[in-house]
């Protein structure tokens, strides 16, 4: 197993967690008017 030889420093580590980012799911309105996910069944009618 590697074993880091020297410390990173704050920028470093920043620069390297820029990507871990959460990001909202993508919505589409439904035919009965409610949001669902792209796909996806909806939990209200069932329509696709």
């Amino acid at each position: 197993m590697a074993v880091q030889q020297r410390r990173n420093s704050k920028t470093r580590k920043a620069k390297r967690r820029t990507h871990y980012k959460l990001i909202a799911p993508t919505m589409v309105k439904c035919t009965c008017g409610e949001f669902k996910l792209a796909h996806h069944v909806c939990p209200n009618c069932g329509a696709k």
